[in-house]
């Protein structure tokens, strides 16, 4: 920003309070830092906006590489059918095997676990959670029975 040192500020607020007065010069500060905050407030907003137009061109230019080198590895690395999914059920089964009941598809699926299977082991309670009966207590000899 600017350079003021402090001899200088002295000279400038000396003349204000010539030029404004004692009386005024309160009034004029506010005003004077009121502007001072607009101008602030406006410089925020034109860099944030300048700074965020900078980041998207270098996103939209990031953006361009990555898809020319995508397109590159692409071409040197070209893709290869999925390896076939086909079962054996709609082949002919070998000579030795029982021929296929009819109304089966196929092989039983594997059973599958139970949820209590899956889910993991409950943690144990907190012992502060835990209810703890007191033994009752015996009376003090300060007591009156």
């Amino acid at each position: 920003m600017l350079g003021f040192d402090s001899f200088e500020l002295l000279i400038i607020a000396v003349v204000a309070m010539v030029v404004v007065g004692p009386k005024d010069l309160p009034r004029v500060m506010r005003g004077v830092g009121r502007w001072v905050g607009k101008a602030r407030g406006f410089a925020r907003h034109f860099r944030t906006g300048f700074d965020a137009m900078v980041r998207e061109a270098e996103l939209e230019e990031m953006e361009k590489k990555w898809r020319a080198e995508n397109e590159r590895i692409m071409r040197q690395y070209p893709q290869t059918p999925p390896a076939s999914t086909e079962t054996d059920w709609g082949k002919a089964p070998p000579a030795g095997d029982p021929p296929p009941q009819p109304g089966v598809e196929g092989p039983a699926a594997p059973a599958q676990p139970s949820a209590q299977a899956i889910a993991p082991p409950r943690a144990p309670r907190s012992p502060a959670l835990a209810y703890v009966p007191r033994a009752p207590r015996a009376p003090s000899s300060t007591e009156l029975p």
